[in-house]
Protein backbone atom coordinates (compact mmCIF):
# COMPACT_ATOMS: atom_id res chain seq x y z
CA UNK A 1 0.00 0.00 0.00
CA UNK A 2 2.28 2.44 0.72
CA UNK A 3 4.61 1.78 -2.55
CA UNK A 4 1.30 2.57 -4.35
CA UNK A 5 0.71 5.52 -2.48
CA UNK A 6 4.09 7.08 -3.02
CA UNK A 7 3.53 6.14 -6.37
CA UNK A 8 0.60 8.38 -6.70
CA UNK A 9 2.46 11.22 -4.96
CA UNK A 10 5.67 10.77 -7.09
CA UNK A 11 4.01 11.05 -9.92
CA UNK A 12 2.15 14.47 -9.17
CA UNK A 13 5.21 15.60 -7.48
CA UNK A 14 6.71 15.07 -11.50
CA UNK A 15 4.53 16.54 -12.69
CA UNK A 16 4.68 19.47 -11.34
CA UNK A 17 8.44 19.77 -11.68
CA UNK A 18 8.79 18.51 -15.32
CA UNK A 19 5.10 18.02 -16.85
CA UNK A 20 4.15 15.00 -18.86
CA UNK A 21 7.52 12.73 -20.15
CA UNK A 22 7.61 10.43 -23.32
CA UNK A 23 7.77 6.81 -23.21
CA UNK A 24 8.47 5.29 -26.63
CA UNK A 25 8.64 1.04 -27.21
CA UNK A 26 6.50 1.02 -24.06
CA UNK A 27 5.13 -2.34 -26.21
CA UNK A 28 8.39 -3.88 -25.40
CA UNK A 29 6.88 -3.92 -21.81
CA UNK A 30 6.42 -7.93 -21.00
CA UNK A 31 3.62 -9.52 -19.28
CA UNK A 32 5.86 -10.74 -16.12
CA UNK A 33 8.52 -10.22 -13.67
CA UNK A 34 11.44 -8.76 -15.10
CA UNK A 35 14.80 -7.03 -15.15
CA UNK A 36 14.99 -3.67 -16.57
CA UNK A 37 18.67 -2.83 -17.59
CA UNK A 38 19.83 0.51 -17.85
CA UNK A 39 23.07 2.67 -18.40
CA UNK A 40 22.82 5.06 -15.16
CA UNK A 41 22.49 8.73 -16.00
CA UNK A 42 21.20 10.63 -13.20
CA UNK A 43 20.16 9.95 -9.72
CA UNK A 44 16.05 10.42 -10.01
CA UNK A 45 15.59 7.96 -13.46
CA UNK A 46 14.84 5.32 -11.21
CA UNK A 47 12.06 7.50 -10.46
CA UNK A 48 10.70 7.77 -13.65
CA UNK A 49 11.45 4.08 -14.65
CA UNK A 50 9.08 2.65 -11.77
CA UNK A 51 6.49 5.21 -13.21
CA UNK A 52 6.79 3.75 -16.39
CA UNK A 53 5.87 -0.11 -15.13
CA UNK A 54 3.20 0.65 -13.73
CA UNK A 55 1.05 -0.93 -12.32
CA UNK A 56 3.88 -3.59 -12.00
CA UNK A 57 5.62 -2.73 -8.69
CA UNK A 58 9.24 -2.53 -8.74
CA UNK A 59 12.71 -2.99 -6.21
CA UNK A 60 16.13 -1.88 -6.74
CA UNK A 61 19.21 -2.03 -4.90
CA UNK A 62 20.24 1.12 -2.67
CA UNK A 63 24.19 1.43 -1.44
CA UNK A 64 24.05 0.61 2.33
CA UNK A 65 25.10 4.18 3.38
CA UNK A 66 21.69 5.50 2.28
CA UNK A 67 19.92 3.30 5.06
CA UNK A 68 21.62 4.76 7.96
CA UNK A 69 19.37 7.63 8.03
CA UNK A 70 16.15 6.52 9.80
CA UNK A 71 13.67 8.43 8.02
CA UNK A 72 15.06 7.40 4.43
CA UNK A 73 15.80 4.12 5.75
CA UNK A 74 11.80 3.67 6.20
CA UNK A 75 10.95 5.20 3.07
CA UNK A 76 13.59 2.87 1.03
CA UNK A 77 12.56 -0.22 2.79
CA UNK A 78 8.64 0.33 1.89
CA UNK A 79 9.90 1.26 -1.58
CA UNK A 80 11.14 -2.04 -1.95
CA UNK A 81 14.60 -1.04 -2.21
CA UNK A 82 17.45 -3.22 -0.52
CA UNK A 83 21.18 -2.59 0.59
CA UNK A 84 24.14 -3.49 -1.06
CA UNK A 85 27.63 -2.76 0.02
CA UNK A 86 29.17 -2.01 -3.57
CA UNK A 87 32.99 -2.61 -2.23
CA UNK A 88 32.21 -6.03 -0.53
CA UNK A 89 28.79 -7.15 -1.69
CA UNK A 90 27.41 -10.48 -0.13
CA UNK A 91 25.21 -13.18 -1.18
CA UNK A 92 22.21 -11.01 -0.73
CA UNK A 93 22.94 -8.68 -3.51
CA UNK A 94 21.95 -11.80 -5.82
CA UNK A 95 19.22 -13.72 -3.59
CA UNK A 96 17.39 -10.53 -2.54
CA UNK A 97 16.36 -9.28 -5.99
CA UNK A 98 16.24 -13.44 -6.91
CA UNK A 99 13.69 -13.75 -4.30
CA UNK A 100 11.85 -10.13 -5.97
CA UNK A 101 11.50 -11.57 -9.50
CA UNK A 102 10.74 -15.36 -8.82
CA UNK A 103 8.01 -15.22 -5.47
CA UNK A 104 6.78 -11.56 -5.24
CA UNK A 105 6.64 -10.91 -9.13
CA UNK A 106 8.34 -7.24 -9.08
CA UNK A 107 10.66 -5.59 -11.95
CA UNK A 108 14.33 -4.93 -10.88
CA UNK A 109 14.97 -1.81 -11.68
CA UNK A 110 19.41 -2.38 -12.21
CA UNK A 111 21.90 -0.59 -13.29
CA UNK A 112 24.86 -3.19 -14.38
CA UNK A 113 27.67 -0.20 -14.15
CA UNK A 114 27.23 0.33 -10.37
CA UNK A 115 27.52 3.96 -10.99
CA UNK A 116 26.83 6.71 -12.84
CA UNK A 117 30.98 6.88 -12.78
CA UNK A 118 31.25 3.98 -14.43
CA UNK A 119 31.35 2.16 -18.15
CA UNK A 120 32.55 -0.98 -17.32
CA UNK A 121 29.27 -3.36 -17.01
CA UNK A 122 29.62 -5.99 -14.28
CA UNK A 123 27.76 -9.80 -14.46
CA UNK A 124 25.30 -8.94 -11.91
CA UNK A 125 22.68 -8.98 -14.24
CA UNK A 126 23.37 -11.76 -16.27
CA UNK A 127 23.95 -14.14 -12.91
CA UNK A 128 20.39 -12.60 -11.32
CA UNK A 129 18.47 -13.42 -14.69
CA UNK A 130 20.02 -17.00 -15.30
CA UNK A 131 19.24 -17.83 -11.32
CA UNK A 132 15.23 -16.25 -11.65
CA UNK A 133 14.81 -17.05 -15.42
CA UNK A 134 13.30 -13.48 -16.03
CA UNK A 135 14.09 -11.56 -19.28
CA UNK A 136 16.35 -8.69 -19.54
CA UNK A 137 14.79 -5.58 -20.62
CA UNK A 138 17.07 -2.75 -22.20
CA UNK A 139 16.12 1.15 -21.05
CA UNK A 140 17.61 4.22 -21.24
CA UNK A 141 16.57 7.94 -19.91
CA UNK A 142 17.46 10.90 -22.05
CA UNK A 143 16.69 14.30 -20.74
CA UNK A 144 18.51 16.48 -18.54
CA UNK A 145 21.72 15.70 -16.17
CA UNK A 146 21.15 18.51 -13.67
CA UNK A 147 18.28 19.33 -10.94
CA UNK A 148 17.73 22.77 -12.44
CA UNK A 149 17.16 21.35 -16.13
CA UNK A 150 14.82 18.95 -14.92
CA UNK A 151 12.66 21.91 -13.25
CA UNK A 152 13.20 24.03 -16.28
CA UNK A 153 10.57 21.18 -17.93
CA UNK A 154 13.31 20.04 -19.75
CA UNK A 155 12.11 17.29 -22.46
CA UNK A 156 12.74 13.66 -20.45
CA UNK A 157 12.06 10.36 -22.72
CA UNK A 158 11.98 7.36 -21.87
CA UNK A 159 12.95 4.48 -24.32
CA UNK A 160 12.28 0.97 -24.13
CA UNK A 161 13.85 -2.07 -26.52
CA UNK A 162 13.19 -5.56 -26.51
CA UNK A 163 14.32 -8.52 -24.85
CA UNK A 164 17.81 -9.33 -24.43
CA UNK A 165 18.65 -12.73 -26.04
CA UNK A 166 19.38 -14.85 -23.07
CA UNK A 167 20.15 -18.79 -23.71
CA UNK A 168 18.97 -19.68 -20.18
CA UNK A 169 19.68 -23.22 -20.99
CA UNK A 170 23.77 -22.74 -21.00
CA UNK A 171 25.92 -22.40 -18.84
CA UNK A 172 26.77 -19.15 -17.39
CA UNK A 173 29.95 -18.58 -17.99
CA UNK A 174 32.90 -15.37 -18.70
CA UNK A 175 32.18 -15.22 -22.38
CA UNK A 176 28.26 -15.69 -22.29
CA UNK A 177 28.15 -12.92 -19.40
CA UNK A 178 31.33 -10.91 -21.90
CA UNK A 179 27.81 -11.45 -24.75
CA UNK A 180 24.92 -10.25 -22.59
CA UNK A 181 26.92 -7.36 -21.76
CA UNK A 182 27.40 -6.51 -25.40
CA UNK A 183 24.16 -6.75 -26.37
CA UNK A 184 22.98 -4.85 -23.73
CA UNK A 185 25.31 -2.04 -24.65
CA UNK A 186 24.44 -1.86 -27.92
CA UNK A 187 20.63 -2.55 -27.41
CA UNK A 188 20.83 0.92 -25.49
CA UNK A 189 23.16 2.68 -28.49
CA UNK A 190 19.95 1.47 -30.59
CA UNK A 191 17.61 2.66 -28.31
CA UNK A 192 19.18 6.28 -28.25
CA UNK A 193 19.15 6.14 -31.94
CA UNK A 194 15.63 5.75 -31.92
CA UNK A 195 14.58 8.73 -30.16
CA UNK A 196 17.60 11.05 -31.11
CA UNK A 197 19.95 10.39 -33.69
CA UNK A 198 21.63 13.55 -31.98
CA UNK A 199 22.03 12.22 -28.69
CA UNK A 200 25.61 12.41 -26.93
CA UNK A 201 25.74 10.97 -23.20
CA UNK A 202 28.59 12.41 -21.50
CA UNK A 203 29.38 11.26 -18.07
CA UNK A 204 29.34 13.54 -15.14
CA UNK A 205 32.72 14.68 -13.57
CA UNK A 206 32.72 12.82 -10.12
CA UNK A 207 33.24 15.25 -7.24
Amino acid sequence: MFYKVIRVLVRGLVFLLNGHFNVVGKENLPDKPYILVAPHRTWWEPIFFALVIAPRDATFMAKKELFKNPILRYILVHAHAFPVDRVHPGPSAIKTPVKALKKEGRVLIMFPSGTRYSEELKGGASLIAKLSKAPLVPFVYQGPLTFGGLMMHKQITVGIGPEIDFDFKAKLNDEQTKQVNEDMEQAWKDIDNEIDPSFEYIPPKKK
